[in-house]
């Protein structure tokens, strides 16, 4: 959650986090021991750190998982087509109208049961969801509407949060973290365009977020980058920031005291990426690994790369497993991330993609990603998928199946409803969705607190046609 987390946690999770990416469970388990002991002999926080570098992978893992550019590309299932995009003004901003209802929509749907992430009560995530609104009436479920407030089962499953996004109180977007890192991309892509940088990314962080108002991943890189401040600059030029990037210490802003790398944190910030480059799957993976790779690695950049691929893509197609295809291949395939899409589409064709067989799925994707923690990239990215098939790219199922799914709720929601709302574009939004949002999205953001989700919109319809005039 927000704020700081006492280095004894950062220990243990970042032992969890080692044994994901392959190193010997026991190579890991004895780094954890000696920087506890190293701690708890008042040694500095480097050196206590520093226990856990270079340690011995498993002769058997069979992943190969590059962070930098080159290498993800290197590794690509072929280049990823450019997808035919040609349409009008009016179309285009009616398309993006729609990417940002259904993202806003989506988040609000999922926000009050985030409270959710966790096993409770014996129930798994998507399981506490179903006792609690089927404990008002069976036909709750599956979702039909925004969440209730309350349920007679919330002793059971626990209680919503985030009240201004339940049923009762709904009358616009609340702020969250999902919708102001899309309104920073906006930001960036709007004053810096196509040519951005890393730094940019850094700067802008430093200049509009508040510590508080970013989460694990975020708050770690935040930190380190608050230590390197004085080389962050809100006014880099264009020049000034590529050279920067080439010669920043990356690797230590994301990984010192960042055991939390590969979660779900970059793939919920690279919405406007995928909006600045429709049709362009892979321009808007590039984009979202200049943001990601400040604070993640390896399967937390790929998942950024890939929702941002099927965002741009979903304006040129309205084709799911076009789509997701078209996100995949902009990921290594050597990869756990590309691993366990294939294997949900696998399991998605078994049940034969029918929204009626959501629970059937859901059950196999828990038995098969259960393992990570609720906002780790992989098995959020896997509810994605499972939404888009199930769907058909339909927007009422889209958005309650990603967030049916259970884990992070909110995120799954608004990835989903970016993607639907872009096919179906803001004319066909379901009003049922939308208008209860009343053109209106809170961010905490100076210029977009209130804000106009039009206007967001045609301001991306600006930004994608400067881009793809460049």
């Amino acid at each position: 959650m927000a704020g700081w987390t006492p280095i004894p946690v950062l220990i243990n999770e970042e032992k969890k986090q080692l044994v994901e990416e392959g190193v010997v469970p026991e190579a890991a388990e004895g780094a954890a021991r000696e920087a506890t002991n190293r701690l708890e002999a008042g040694t500095n926080e480097a050196d206590v750190w520093a226990v856990f570098a270079n340690l011995p992978r498993r002769s058997d893992f069979a992943f190969d998982e590059p962070s930098d550019l080159a290498g993800i590309r290197a590794k690509r299932n072929g280049k990823g087509k450019r997808l035919p995009f040609s349409m009008s003004d009016d179309v285009l901003l009616d398309k993006m109208h729609g990417a940002w209802l259904g993202r806003c929509a989506g988040c609000a749907l999922g926000k009050p049961i985030e409270s959710f992430l966790y096993e409770h009560n014996g129930m798994l995530s998507w399981e506490r969801q179903k006792r609690f609104l089927t404990a008002i009436s069976p036909s709750e479920w599956p979702l039909r509407d925004y969440v209730p407030q309350h349920s007679p089962a919330e002793t059971e499953t626990g209680k919503t949060w985030c009240l201004p996004s339940t049923r009762e109180q709904i009358a616009f977007m609340e702020s969250d973290d999902d919708i102001r890192y899309t309104v920073l991309g906006q930001i960036i892509m709007k004053h810096h365009g196509r040519d951005f940088g890393s730094s940019h990314v850094a700067s802008i962080w430093l200049d509009k977020l508040g510590y508080r108002q970013v989460c694990t991943a975020e708050t770690q890189a935040y930190r380190n980058i608050v230590i390197a401040a004085d080389r962050f600059r809100r006014d880099f030029t264009i020049d000034e920031a590529r050279e920067y990037d080439a010669n920043a210490d990356w690797h230590w802003i994301v990984h010192h005291l960042n055991p939390y790398r590969e979660w779900i944190g970059a793939q919920i910030r690279v919405d406007s990426y995928g909006y600045a480059a429709p049709g362009d799957p892979e321009l808007a993976a590039e984009f979202a690994w200049r943001d990601a790779r400040i604070s993640h690695v390896k399967n937390g950049i790929y998942g950024a790369m890939f929702c941002a691929a099927m965002i741009a893509a979903a304006f040129a197609t309205d084709d799911v497993t076009e789509i997701i295809e078209a996100g995949l291949a902009q990921i290594p395939t050597t990869s756990r991330l590309y691993a366990e899409m294939r294997q949900t589409i696998d399991i998605c064709a078994r049940h034969g993609n029918l929204f009626d067989n959501f629970e059937k799925v859901l059950k196999e994707l828990y038995d098969l990603l259960n393992h990570y923690d609720p906002v780790h990239t992989n098995n959020n990215a896997a509810v994605c998928v499972m939404a888009l098939l199930l769907s058909a790219g339909d927007f009422h199922r889209g958005i309650t199946l990603a967030v049916m799914g259970g884990w992070d709720t909110d995120c799954n929601g608004a990835t989903v409803g970016s993607i639907v709302g872009a096919i179906c574009g803001g004319k066909r939004a379901p009003a049922h969705w939308t208008a209860r949002l009343n053109d209106t999205l809170n961010s905490l953001i100076v210029e977009y607190h209130p804000v106009s989700i039009k206007k967001c919109a045609a301001t991306s319809a600006a930004i994608a046609r400067k881009v793809i005039s460049q």
